[in-house]
């Protein structure tokens, strides 16, 4: 079945992903990437599927009723893939107003003009809300999040994900809208914008700088390689069932520490610096306010029912990064300089 779909947050890190996957996978869809380029939305991602015949980007703000309403009506989509986010939680933390108008009034935006656009024919449309294992709040040492677990938010940024996530389930109830969603673990792997752990570990590495870690290392996450999680979203958009959710997991829990001192080995050996030049780095910080603890996903729904693992170990996952950033150095020097907001100009200007 042909498609016209439109994704939020296109030329984000995870947006990146899975726009690139959707353009070279489905060469019959058509792919509109919906990006407001702030921060850490960046073009350059996405520079080796710009020309793709079935692709076109759209500059615009997903809070913008009206903006939304006319895309819907040029397009005339039959599916959302809303990946567009505020995500960072320190940034929640000073910031949290950010948070509730992106997270939660964008999202609100959408199913408005979907459930609009859609009213008179609801059969083949899909709303899939891409969502955050954070919303389920702090596990202890033993235990997993299921897709069942009550939702127990502890920062402004999870705050703001739990309640889109409840209204995206709100509009299919009340308006049947046919929505899908999933609950991820923690992304890493190519174009992650360095203000999050492992970018910014490597970037500082690179440029022999601090490596923060908060309190004592001791927060557990699981890790998920972004390309393992787009293609859990391929497999939920095409195969999962309507109104249901799906946790997606890397099953790879490690702690901050043992993370960041993995990386530090290996980018010894990649650097060729002698063993354990880059651990001395380590710099132990104030821990963030109301970190959680422990995340980890019990993913056995999504292999079960619809057959998806993740294709990669941590460590091998985590080597493949670090190269990529290693042949990479003058993508990481513009999203730290700013500079990749001059792509956009130049790219796209005046369209």
């Amino acid at each position: 079945m042909k498609r016209t779909i439109l994704i939020t947050g296109g030329a984000g890190f995870i947006g990146s992903h899975l726009t690139r996957l959707f353009v070279t996978k489905y060469p019959d869809y058509k792919i509109v990437n919906l990006d407001k380029l702030t921060y850490a939305g960046n073009l350059e991602n996405l520079k080796d599927i710009e020309k793709a015949p079935n692709y076109e980007f759209v500059k615009g703000d997903i809070t913008d009723m009206g903006f939304i309403k006319d895309l819907f009506a040029k397009h005339q989509f039959d599916s959302v893939l809303h990946c567009a986010a505020e995500s960072h939680v320190d940034r929640s933390i000073t910031d949290p107003l950010a948070f509730v108008n992106t997270n939660v009034i964008g999202t609100v935006t959408l199913l408005q003009v979907a459930k609009d656009s859609w009213k008179d024919k609801m059969d083949g449309k899909i709303f899939y809300h891409i969502s955050t294992d954070e919303v389920y709040g702090s596990l202890g040492e033993e235990g997993f999040f299921t897709e069942e677990t009550k939702y127990d938010p502890r920062s402004p940024y999870s705050a703001s994900k739990a309640s889109s996530d409840h209204f995206v389930r709100a509009y299919h109830h009340t308006y049947k809208l046919p929505v899908k969603l999933s609950n991820c673990s923690n992304n890493y792997g190519p174009y992650h914008f360095p203000e999050k752990l492992i970018p910014l570990c490597i970037h500082n590495i690179i440029n022999n700088k601090p490596l923060p870690i908060y309190g004592k290392g001791e927060n557990v996450r699981d890790w998920l390689f972004v390309e393992d999680h787009v293609r859990a979203i391929d497999v939920i958009f095409h195969k999962g069932e309507i109104g249901e959710t799906y946790n997606i997991g890397g099953h790879n829990e490690w702690t901050n520490i043992a993370l960041v001192k993995e990386l530090c080995k290996q980018m010894d050996s990649k650097l060729n610096r002698p063993a354990g030049t880059n651990e001395k780095l380590i710099t132990y910080v104030t821990d963030r306010a109301g970190h959680d603890l422990r995340y980890a996903i019990d993913a056995s729904r999504l292999r079960d029912e619809l057959g998806w693992m993740p294709s990669l170990q941590f460590e091998e996952g985590l080597s493949r990064t670090i190269d990529w950033y290693l042949a990479n150095t003058e993508w990481l020097q513009h999203v730290t300089s700013g500079n990749y907001q001059k792509y956009y100009e130049g790219m796209y200007a005046g369209r």
